[in-house]
């Protein structure tokens, strides 16, 4: 870690070239005060990522000729495989996703499971057996779920989906989360980490979560959460309950998470070096802790303005006034009573993101319609838009 503070000091002396002075030494202020940086963040994740890759390898070893869901390439996903994090440093979770296809003789079908205003939308993944009577098998002896007796199925085949993680013909986010876990205890020897971290499931319903020690470091803690991508979008169904609302187990929740993800890479690729944005999110989340505005509806104003403001606006020199800006719209957004969520009706979106065609065409949704409804949350809300 010595090292990245060596990185991270040579970096600030040459960026301070040509910077007002004052300025300069306010916003260094400001970057001390962010308890993790996004540097340190970076480092970590990197971790997580290898020791996921590690597992999921494992994973596709181990369940090669089963019908267990075949587990895709894992996702960075949520503030800390971002590159910033609004927790304490003991508190920082990092979160990725790992997407499910069906596996052979299999398909899922998409069912909506309830109704009302996106977003958050709820769905039910139908699991259907397909014929494979005529398809590339397996094995030699992969026999057809649909054209083969029951005994014959049960005396030379593994069980299919349906009768291992479904509750009747819908997959069962509970039943995936325990399947995991006890894969990830009995798999961990395997994990070339595992040399140099022990490794603990922490207690968990719809996801894996994750506690790595290394010796006389402070523990990396992971969640691993389930999605179903919604055809060839980058929206997901994940396994993941919200705050407010925990669902049925065979009921999946859509995710922007994914999205949000493809967003901030399309960002750091077109960025200019040392960008600022990252360090906006940080220190913002630490400023916004203990009022009521979320770390959501933060990302959601930063994400608006990367698509406002040009990014060659967003040099280390430019931290101050966008940090102004940030608060500045936050603010205006409670004045108005109104948030867009970036995903629906967006026509800044980059090309990059691929979203499907209802989100395109549908009204901006309000984040914000808590205050619209409630008076006194507005009035509560600017009070503390002007405290900031």
């Amino acid at each position: 870690d010595s090292s990245d503070e060596e990185e991270s000091s040579s970096t600030e002396s040459e960026e301070s070239e040509g910077e007002d002075p004052s300025e300069m030494d306010l916003a260094r202020i400001y970057e001390r005060r962010i308890q993790w940086s996004v540097h340190k963040l970076a480092h970590r994740r990197r971790v997580v990522e290898e020791v996921v890759h590690d597992l999921l390898h494992v994973s596709r070893e181990r369940f090669l000729n089963s019908f267990f869901p075949v587990l895709q390439p894992a996702i960075g996903v949520g503030s800390a495989c971002e590159g910033w994090s609004p927790q304490e440093e003991n508190d920082v979770v990092y979160c990725v996703l790992v997407p499910l296809k069906p596996p052979w003789g299999h398909t899922f079908r998409l069912e909506v499971a309830t109704t009302g205003e996106m977003p958050q939308k709820g769905m039910c993944v139908c699991v259907e057996l397909v014929c494979t009577c005529t398809g590339e098998q397996l094995g030699s002896n992969t026999l057809c779920f649909l054209h083969h007796c029951k005994e014959e199925l049960t005396r030379n085949q593994k069980p299919s989906l349906l009768q291992t993680l479904c509750t009747g013909p819908y997959l069962d986010a509970q039943k995936i989360a325990l399947w995991f876990q006890k894969f990830v205890t009995s798999a961990w020897e395997e994990v070339l980490q595992s040399q140099h971290y022990s490794m603990k499931v922490l207690p968990s319903t719809r996801s894996c979560k994750l506690k790595l020690k290394k010796a006389h470091r402070k523990p990396l803690l992971v969640e691993i959460i389930f999605g179903v991508q919604q055809g060839d979008s980058d929206i997901f169904l994940s396994s993941q309950p919200t705050e407010a609302l925990v669902p049925p187990s065979t009921t999946w929740l859509e995710t922007y998470a994914v999205a949000e993800a493809m967003f901030f890479q399309h960002v750091s690729r077109q960025a200019p070096r040392h960008s600022c944005y990252l360090k906006c999110l940080q220190l913002c989340a630490r400023i916004l802790v203990g009022t009521g505005f979320s770390p959501y509806a933060l990302k959601t104003v930063v994400m608006h303005l990367l698509t406002l403001i040009p990014l060659a606006g967003w040099c280390r020199r430019d931290l101050l006034l966008r940090l102004d800006d940030v608060i500045q719209y936050l603010r205006c957004c409670v004045e108005e009573k109104r948030l867009n969520h970036f995903f629906f009706g967006n026509e800044d979106m980059p090309e990059e993101i691929s979203l499907p065609a209802a989100f395109q065409t549908a009204q901006p949704i309000n984040l914000f319609q808590n205050l619209v409804e409630d008076p006194d949350a507005q009035a509560k809300a600017l009070r503390e838009a002007n405290n900031l």
